[in-house]
C-alpha cells in the first residue's frame, strides 16, 4: 500500500492537534505550503514547520493545489457539536464528502485534508473523511481507527481523561498502568433504568450504531454512496432487532418492555444525565430532566425552525401511506407498496435520506424525533446549550428514550407488516427436509448458556490531544458469554444432497409478569442469532456451528479495531474489506444477560430451501460475516427473503409449536448469569 494512502490515517491521530505537529508512532509531520496555515499560525508558519519537523522521523510534503470551495462545511464552528440528525449539518457533511470523493487522487486528498483538518469541525471532518475512505476506489483498503480511539470522550466518563493525562505526563510509556473506567457511573441503583445501563452505555454497542451510519450515510452527490441494496429495509430491520434485544435485556432485569413514545405532547418520564464531556466543544453534554417535554424549536444558530405539529403531520402521512398501501410521489402519482419492495420504500421515507421517494411530503420523522428530544432542554437556544446525546449517532443509544422512540418507529413499520397476507405453510416448508432437533452444546451443560462480566482494555493515546506521546490504556467492564455450539440433527429424505439456509433465532418464553408470551408478542421478540448456508446430504446428518461464526456479530477485535487483526497483506483483497467489517453487532452482546436463577428462552431453527433464498453474486474476498444487520459492501443483501423471515409477518398460528413445519425445530434453553468479572486474556 502506498505511503500516500497511509498518510491519510494520520489525520485520525490526535484529531484536534494541527497536522503540522507530529502524528502517529512514527512521529510524522505534514510540511504545509505557507498559505495552508490558519491565520492564528500564519505569522509563525516558518518556525512551526522547523520546530515540529526537526526531530520528526518522517516529513510529508503537502502539494499546494487549487483548493475547492469549503465555505459550506466551514459554517459549522470548529468547537461546536456535529449531528447527522440536524438537517443543516447533514447538508454540510454531504458537501464535504463530495469534495473528498472528487479529489483526483490520494495526494490531492491529503492536500485538501491538511487544509481542512485545522479549520473544519473535527467531528464532521472525521466522519466525512471516514465515509470517503470507505467509498473511494483508491482508499478502500485503509484501516480506519475506531471512533472510540479517536474521540474517546463520546464513550466514557470524563474523569478517565484527567487520570489519563496525569499518567501520560508523569509516567513514561511502558510503565503506565491502565486507567479504570467505572461501571454504572451515570446513576445510582435507586434509578430502575440503571439496571440496563451496562447495555445502553456499552462502548461496542454505541460503536456499532455509529459505524452503521458511517456505512449508510444520508447525503452525497454521488447517489451510489447512499442508494445501496435494500437500504431502507435494513434501516427498519437493524433497529427492529435493537428493540427486540433491548426488550429481552430489560425483562432479564425485572423491567417492562420499553413504553412507546407515541404521544409527542406528553412528558418523557425518564431523565438521563450522561456524565460525558465534549473535548472539542469544551463543555458537558446537557442532561434531560425527568418529565421533560419536547417543544417547538427555534434555533437560528442551527438553522432549525420546526413545530412539534410537523412531527404529527409527517407521522399521519406515513400512516396514511400504509393505510392506502401506496406512497404519494412529488408529481401526484401514487406508487403501490408491494410485498417485495414496500418495506424498503417505507424505510427510506422514514430515514429521510436523499433516496426518499418524497422527502418534501413525508418529511423527516425519524431524524427530527431525535432532534426534538435532543433539544428539549433548550429549544430556543436562550441558554446557548447544544444538543443532548440523542442528537449524535455515537451517543444516542445511551439514553433510555432512544429505545422508546425506536419502539414507536417500529410499531409504525409493523402497521405495514400487519397488512401483508400471513405466510402459508408452503412458503415455509422444504419438502424432504426434516429438522429432527436443535440444541446447544456448551461447557455449562446441554442447552445452558452462561454469561458474566469481562474486563477489557482500550487504547486512548490516539485521542488524548496536547499531552505527552505514548500508549495509554483504559480498562472497561462489559457483558460477556461463554462460547457454545449449535447442534442440529437433520433428515433428508429427498434422495439427493441439497443446499439449505439455516436460520437461528432466540426469544423469551414469558412476559414481564412471568406469564407465557402470546405468539404474536414472542414473534416480535425473536432475536436473530445466525444465518448460514449448508450442504445437506441425503439421509441423516448433524450440523455443528460455533457461536463465534454468527452472521450477526463481529468479534471483539474488530469492534475495537485492533491493528493486529487486520487480515491479509496491505493492499490485498482481504484487507480492502476491513473497514466495512467494522460494521456489525458486538459479539459480546450476542446473547442477553439472563438471570442468576436461569432465564428461560426458546431456541428456534429453520432450514429453508437455498434455491428460494439465494442471491446470485460473486462474494470472493468480500466481508460478509456480519451481513444480517449491515448487508455486504458493494453487493446485494445475501438473502432474497424479507429480513426477519419467517417471523417478519403476523401468523395465523396460535403458538410457536403450532407455527412449526417439519423443517423447523425448537428447544427450551436457559441463560444463567454469574455476577463475576473475568479479565480478558491478551491475544
Amino acid at each position: 500500500m502506498s505511503d500516500a494512502k497511509q498518510n491519510l490515517l494520520l489525520f485520525f491521530d490526535r484529531p484536534t492537534e494541527p497536522c503540522f505537529m507530529q502524528k502517529g508512532e512514527e512521529k510524522a509531520t505534514f510540511e504545509l505550503p505557507a498559505n495552508y496555515y490558519p491565520d492564528k499560525y500564519k505569522s509563525a508558519s516558518s518556525t512551526l514547520g522547523n520546530r515540529f519537523g526537526a526531530d520528526a522521523n518522517r516529513r510529508i510534503p503537502v502539494r499546494n493545489i487549487s483548493l475547492p470551495n469549503l465555505s459550506l462545511p466551514m459554517e459549522l464552528g470548529y468547537n461546536e457539536q456535529f449531528s447527522l440528525f440536524v438537517p443543516k449539518h447533514r447538508k454540510m457533511a454531504g458537501n464535504l464528502i463530495d469534495i473528498f470523493m472528487n479529489m483526483r487522487n490520494v495526494d490531492d486528498l491529503v492536500s485538501v485534508c491538511s487544509y481542512c483538518q485545522m479549520r473544519i469541525n473535527p467531528y464532521m471532518f472525521n466522519y466525512c473523511l471516514s465515509v470517503a475512505i470507505l467509498h473511494r476506489d483508491d482508499t478502500k483498503g485503509l484501516n480506519i481507527p475506531t471512533f472510540a480511539e479517536t474521540f474517546p470522550d463520546k464513550f466514557m466518563d470524563p474523569r478517565v481523561f484527567r487520570k489519563a493525562r496525569e499518567v501520560s505526563t508523569v509516567v513514561l510509556p511502558g510503565n503506565r498502568l491502565p486507567v479504570v473506567i467505572p461501571q454504572n457511573y451515570t446513576a445510582s441503583d435507586s434509578e430502575p433504568e440503571q439496571r440496563v445501563a451496562y447495555f445502553r452505555e456499552d462502548i461496542g454497542l454505541n460503536l456499532h450504531h455509529w459505524h452503521w451510519h458511517l456505512v449508510y450515510p444520508f447525503d452525497a452527490a454521488d447517489r451510489s454512496i447512499v442508494d445501496k441494496d435494500r437500504r431502507g429495509e435494513l434501516f427498519y430491520y437493524m433497529h427492529q432487532q435493537i428493540i427486540a434485544r433491548y426488550s429481552v435485556e430489560r425483562m432479564c432485569n425485572g423491567l417492562s418492555r420499553p413504553k412507546r413514545y407515541n404521544n409527542f405532547r406528553e412528558p418523557i418520564a425518564e431523565g438521563y444525565f450522561p456524565k460525558l464531556d465534549s473535548q472539542v466543544a469544551s463543555r458537558a453534554w446537557p442532561p434531560r430532566f425527568a418529565g421533560s417535554t419536547i417543544r417547538d424549536l427555534d434555533r437560528p444558530v442551527d438553522q432549525i425552525r420546526a413545530d412539534v405539529s410537523e412531527l404529527e403531520t409527517w407521522r399521519d402521512r406515513f400512516i396514511q401511506a400504509i393505510e392506502d398501501m401506496a406512497v404519494l410521489l412529488p408529481n401526484g402519482r401514487k406508487v403501490p407498496l408491494d410485498e417485495e419492495t414496500g418495506m424498503d420504500v417505507l424505510g427510506n421515507l422514514m430515514e429521510s435520506s436523499i433516496i426518499s421517494r418524497n422527502r418534501g411530503f413525508y418529511g423527516d420523522l425519524h431524524n427530527m424525533g431525535h432532534v426534538f428530544i435532543s433539544y428539549s432542554h433548550d429549544p430556543d437556544h436562550r441558554n446557548l446549550e447544544q444538543f443532548g446525546v440523542m442528537g449524535d449517532s455515537a451517543t444516542a443509544m445511551r439514553d433510555p428514550v432512544f429505545y422508546r422512540w425506536h419502539a414507536y418507529i417500529d410499531d409504525i413499520f409493523q402497521l405495514y407488516k400487519n397488512k401483508l397476507t400471513p405466510y402459508s405453510n408452503d412458503k415455509f416448508d422444504f419438502p424432504g427436509i426434516r429438522v429432527q432437533s436443535v440444541g446447544i452444546s456448551s461447557g455449562s451443560g446441554p442447552d445452558r448458556l452462561s454469561t458474566q462480566w469481562e474486563q477489557s482494555t482500550l487504547e486512548l493515546g490516539r485521542g488524548l490531544d496536547f499531552t505527552p506521546r505514548g500508549s495509554v490504556l483504559a480498562k472497561f467492564t462489559h457483558l460477556q458469554h461463554d462460547e457454545f455450539n449449535y447442534v442440529i440433527e437433520v433428515n433428508n429424505t429427498s434422495g439427493a444432497g441439497v443446499m439449505g439456509t439455516v436460520r437461528l433465532f432466540m426469544a423469551p418464553v414469558n412476559d414481564e409478569t412471568g406469564k407465557p408470551l402470546n405468539f404474536d408478542e414472542q414473534r416480535r421478540l425473536m432475536v436473530e442469532m445466525d444465518k448460514f448456508t449448508h450442504a445437506i446430504p441425503a439421509g441423516s446428518s448433524t450440523i455443528r456451528r460455533a457461536s463465534t461464526q454468527s452472521s450477526v456479530t463481529i468479534p471483539y477485535e474488530r469492534t475495537f479495531r485492533a491493528q493486529s487483526s487486520r487480515p491479509g497483506d496491505p493492499g490485498s483483497a482481504e484487507a480492502a474489506e476491513f473497514d466495512f467489517c467494522g460494521c456489525g453487532w458486538p459479539h459480546h452482546l450476542l446473547i442477553p444477560k439472563g438471570t442468576t436463577r436461569g432465564y428461560p428462552v426458546v431456541l428456534f431453527c429453520m432450514i429453508s430451501n437455498w434455491n428460494d433464498d439465494r442471491v446470485v453474486q460473486d462474494l470472493v474476498g468480500t466481508c460478509n460475516d456480519a451481513a444480517s444487520y449491515c448487508g455486504i459492501r458493494d453487493r446485494k443483501y445475501p438473502d432474497r427473503r424479507p429480513m426477519g423471515f419467517p417471523f417478519d409477518r403476523p401468523s395465523r398460528a396460535s403458538s410457536l409449536q403450532d407455527f412449526l413445519t417439519p423443517n423447523m425445530a425448537t428447544k427450551p434453553c436457559t441463560i444463567v448469569f454469574s455476577d463475576n468479572v473475568r479479565v480478558r486474556s491478551a491475544r
